[in-house]
């Protein structure tokens, strides 16, 4: 019996180690979709890849660093053609990936934004429909600042700076890539 409980806790172990406690799936990407474009009656893979100017129009633009050689985009289409852009990013917030989507109107206006996993122990709070609320409405012309037009969560500092950037690069992107 000792033999096999030393032969089963290492992959117990592992699996702890693989998932963080804090791990929380809220959205798939599809529900995420359903819910930013209610009207839609497809989703069309637009993926983008980043082009050596392309990156260097983001980073001006946006002030963030671009990590990524593409992003991940649908077009939303219902009957009347093309309603918008959702777009599938990912920030780190303190320790762990946030992924989070954001859906864009045609000229690029945010109509909603979704944390769609939050893998840190603390600091879910980034998740508050209130604090998601106030980039609807905004473009690539705002500021869009933590403590100055977007209010920071005390306990998710650094994931409410990190998710503003990363909304600050997906508007940069959209102005480069979509318009």
């Amino acid at each position: 019996m000792t033999r096999w409980l030393r032969w089963t806790a290492p992959p117990a172990l592992v699996l702890s180690i693989a998932a963080p406690a804090g791990a929380v799936h809220y959205l798939s990407v599809e529900q995420a979709q359903r819910l930013a474009f209610p009207a839609a009656s497809r989703f069309v893979a637009a993926n983008v890849i980043f082009k050596p100017a392309d990156i260097a129009a983001i980073e001006r633009l946006s002030g963030q660093k671009v990590q990524t050689r593409g992003e991940q985009v649908w077009r939303a289409e219902g009957a009347q053609g093309l309603l918008g852009f959702f777009v599938v990013d990912y920030v780190i917030g303190k320790h762990e990936v946030i992924d989070y989507a954001v859906a864009l109107a045609q000229d690029g206006t945010i109509l909603r934004v979704d944390i769609l996993e939050y893998r840190e122990s603390y600091g879910g709070e980034i998740r508050n429909p209130a604090w998601l609320a106030q980039f609807v409405g905004k473009t690539r012309r705002d500021h869009l600042k933590v403590d100055d037009d977007i209010t920071n969560i005390s306990g998710a500092t650094l994931s409410s700076h990190h998710v503003t950037e990363g909304i600050r690069r997906v508007l940069a992107i959209h102005e480069t890539c979509l318009k």
